[in-house]
């Protein structure tokens, strides 16, 4: 597994990061607590050292709790990310509170659930429309200077709202959504972020499954399913998609790899890319995502997926 710095703290990272939402998705019956412990601590193993949960994931924490179980009594070897300033269930009923006593209620509250007294990374999850960005970012930058987190990041941010959060609160780490098909922010954030020395950690890498190699083109989704309201699960758009999976497959296939390994490295490679977040439930699938790092594309490659990607055109990437 290859490390990376985390900004400019000293902290070294794994490339590959494990996300906590997964291991506590209530909506899916296939999750269970014994899988979900045993996926943490396969990180153990793998060298991924980084684990990336938020206050808002699971019924009461349930992702922070669950990550204090699984590292128990191995504390000091992993890096610890969590979020505040929004609480409610992904995708469903989530509600933005990014005002000064709230981020330090939430992150209190989430030191208690993780059983430590700091965390690595405390990123401000969202912003919220009511609240300024600099009230926000100096709410972060107090609980820094009191000890409660090694750095402060931010997520889900543009880029005036990233440059303006940075002049208020010492920025190290940037987490958006990132992979083949979502590259906004290669124009103008990633170079900033580059300069200024930010570590950006990608979510969405495999974009919901969609570069999971094992979702199909007759797979119905049910209509509770918030992957219907993404225009890249939808009608022509998703064809498009499925015939740029079946490309990517073959490129994969004949390198050695599984399409996940693909995307991932490719993703991880890009300039400016610190690491990149990937969900897993059960610790099968957590290796096939660590099985991305420490090997490299060729030229040829590379050639091949950017073909396929100018072949595909551009991609309707709205979300809800």
């Amino acid at each position: 597994m290859n490390n990376r710095p985390l900004g400019r703290t000293g902290i070294q990272v794994s490339e590959i990061v494990l996300g906590g939402w997964p291991i506590v998705d209530t909506a899916n019956p296939a999750v269970n607590t014994a899988d979900s412990l045993a996926t943490v601590r396969a990180c153990f193993d793998l060298g991924i050292n980084m684990l990336d949960t938020a206050y808002m994931y699971g019924i009461d924490g349930a992702s922070e709790r669950l990550i204090a179980r699984a590292i128990e009594g191995r504390r000091e070897e992993m890096v610890i990310a969590t979020k505040c300033g929004v609480h409610g269930v992904p995708d469903v009923s989530e509600t933005f509170d990014a005002r000064p006593a709230t981020l330090r209620r939430e992150c209190e509250e989430s030191l208690r659930r993780l059983g430590t007294d700091r965390v690595e990374l405390l990123y401000l999850h969202a912003p919220d429309k009511n609240t300024p960005i600099a009230e926000s970012a100096g709410a972060l930058k107090r609980l820094m200077d009191e000890g409660k987190t090694r750095a402060v990041g931010a997520s889900n941010l543009n880029f005036s709202q990233l440059k303006e959060f940075a002049s208020a609160c010492p920025l190290t780490a940037f987490q958006p959504p990132y992979n083949m098909l979502m590259r906004q922010i290669e124009a103008e954030v990633l170079p900033w972020c580059r300069q200024h020395g930010v570590s950006v950690f990608a979510y969405w890498p495999l974009m919901k499954g969609l570069f999971s190699g094992t979702f199909r083109r007759d797979q119905v989704l049910a209509p509770d399913d918030c992957r219907n309201n993404y225009a890249m699960f939808v009608g022509e758009e998703r064809r498009k998609n499925h015939d740029l999976v079946d490309r990517l497959q073959k490129i994969a296939e004949s390198s050695g790899h599984t399409v996940i390994e693909l995307v991932l490295n490719w993703t991880v490679n890009r300039p400016g890319i610190t690491a990149v977040l990937c969900g897993a439930r059960r610790p099968d699938q957590i290796r096939g995502c660590a099985a991305a790092s420490g090997w490299c594309l060729t030229a040829e490659q590379l050639a091949q997926i950017d073909q396929a990607l100018s072949d595909r055109g551009e991609a309707d990437v709205r979300v809800p």
